[in-house]
């Protein structure tokens, strides 16, 4: 009897422990494991939307109020005039916080600081695939506008100044749109009604933002990070765990700093930091399930070198230090 017993207790201890683990495993699924994780959970999600290319003109409204017309003959496929049901998939980012939870930046293809007045990503499918990104109509697009005055227009670029249509493994980078025979060329647009409205005539990554126009001499300064527990992340982080921003206060400003530089060292594009600015510089970073994070106010100086140490800390954290961005 004292046998059975025994052998029944332990049973119930291996079921009860096979419940237990299954149940751990249950909870860690899902769970943000690499910054990569981090960008989907927190950063701009898509938006999907429909609309009949037989019917242009149409007209979406994204969820933060971004309004995309497409007008009619916009939509072609191989040159050919799209028809029936196609796919409108959108992605917003329109506040700072959201610029580094997307993994994104505002950077100037020539490495100069832009300041962001909000930039959104659009393409359009057919039958599962992308139609042509070059409009033979362009669209207009209306994005609300926080402040008064005239903004910029810039299209997405990777490092080697290509369109940054399909994820891929490049930096993010911004550029002017080349003049385009379907009249979408204008690079300014001045707020109107509280939105910046105007043609572009290529689909993919579509910025508003201006040049970060200080006057200061510029220099070149670099970031050392201790403690870093993985490498140096890149757009979304399709690849790598670890980001470092600067972000100028009082200007919605996202620099990203990916330039290697050393062991565990980036740098800006060279002579581009304008001396005399204040701001904070940070770092964050997510590997196997733990969260890192340090950041340090500084005033830009030449040859500035600043060391940031991370510590290891929680996802409610780093969500929150980022999130303060926003009235920073």
């Amino acid at each position: 009897m004292k046998k059975f017993n025994l052998i029944s207790t332990v049973l119930i201890a291996i079921v009860c422990l096979t419940i237990a683990c299954k149940k751990d495993k249950g909870t860690n699924e899902g769970m943000v494991q690499n910054a990569k994780d981090f960008t989907a959970k927190f950063g701009a999600q898509q938006q999907t939307l429909q609309i009949n290319a037989s019917a242009l003109p149409q007209t979406v409204t994204l969820a933060g109020g971004t309004k995309i017309n497409f007008p009619a003959g916009s939509l072609t496929k191989g040159g050919v005039a799209v028809t029936g049901t196609v796919t409108v998939e959108a992605y917003e980012v329109l506040k700072r916080s959201t610029v580094l939870f997307t993994g994104a930046n505002t950077n100037h293809a020539s490495g100069a600081p832009l300041a962001s007045d909000g930039f959104i990503f659009i393409d359009v499918k057919a039958n599962g695939s992308s139609v042509d990104q070059n409009l033979a109509v362009p669209v207009k697009i209306s994005i609300p506008a926080k402040r008064e005055g005239a903004t910029q227009l810039w299209i997405g670029v990777d490092q080697n100044n290509k369109p940054l249509v399909a994820a891929g493994n490049n930096q993010m980078a911004w550029q002017a749109p080349r003049p385009q025979a379907n009249g979408a060329g204008q690079k300014e647009v001045n707020a109107t009604n509280s939105t910046f409205t105007f043609d572009f005539g290529t689909l993919g990554w579509i910025n508003c933002d201006v040049f970060y126009s200080y006057a200061n001499p510029k220099t070149t300064i670099t970031v050392e990070v201790n403690n870093n527990p993985g490498t140096f992340a890149n757009f979304h982080a399709f690849s790598g765990e670890t980001y470092v921003f600067f972000c100028a206060k009082g200007s919605n400003v996202a620099a990203q700093l990916y330039t290697p530089a050393g062991a565990n060292k980036v740098k800006s594009y060279d002579n581009m930091m304008p001396i005399g600015v204040e701001g904070r510089m940070l770092s964050f970073s997510i590997k196997d399930g733990r969260f890192y994070y340090a950041s340090q106010e500084v005033t830009i100086s030449a040859g500035q070198n600043v060391v940031l140490t991370l510590a290891e800390t929680t996802e409610s954290a780093v969500q929150a230090a980022i999130n303060s961005l926003d009235s920073y």
